[in-house]
């Protein structure tokens, strides 16, 4: 196992932290980010590290461990820097427009879809088959790429839908004569 939880996280200039009871709270330059600690993880604040460490040496503390310090590395990350998901959107007429915090797509169907963006997520269309989402919160924005890509997911003949950047679709081969 390769026990991240052993690794303390760097706090960067213009973040702030801090833990109360079971909960913490990151403050950065994007945003604000509260998270429950775990059962079975400790978490504390030293100068400008987060050192997160095991309550018991159980299966279940140390799996806590490990989770709490991802999910805030990934929280201090998100408000100091951000994250971004990128998505294509593949086939005839496929398109998406980005109407301030609405999303609409055009993906064969007989309508268009409107997707409502929650708070924090921004979205920007560089190229009509080039989406592009960021944010803050690694979770919601992770969320929301795979509830756009569940409006039509690629299928395995032509290839056709929205798919994740460099993801790659297995093919088959289809009829044969």
């Amino acid at each position: 196992m390769s026990r991240i939880g052993k690794h303390p996280v760097a706090i960067p200039a213009g973040v702030t932290a801090s833990v109360a009871g079971d909960a913490i709270v990151v403050k950065g330059k994007l945003g604000e980010l509260k998270a429950h600690i775990p059962a079975g993880a400790s978490v504390a604040i030293e100068g400008d590290k987060i050192v997160v460490s095991p309550t018991a040496k159980t299966k279940q503390g140390i799996t806590a461990w490990g989770t709490a310090r991802a999910n805030i590395n990934n929280m201090v990350k998100g408000v100091s820097v951000g994250f971004t998901k990128k998505l294509e959107l593949i086939g005839v007429g496929y398109k998406a427009i980005v109407q301030g915090q609405n999303l609409k797509l055009t993906l064969g169907f007989s309508h268009d879809i409107d997707y409502k963006l929650p708070a924090g997520i921004k979205a920007a269309a560089a190229e009509p088959t080039k989406l592009e989402l960021s944010g803050f919160d690694k979770q919601l924005l992770g969320q929301v790429a795979s509830e756009i890509r569940s409006f039509r997911p690629p299928e395995p003949y032509k290839g056709k839908g929205v798919k994740y950047d460099g993801e790659t679709i297995l093919r088959k081969a289809g009829k044969k004569k």
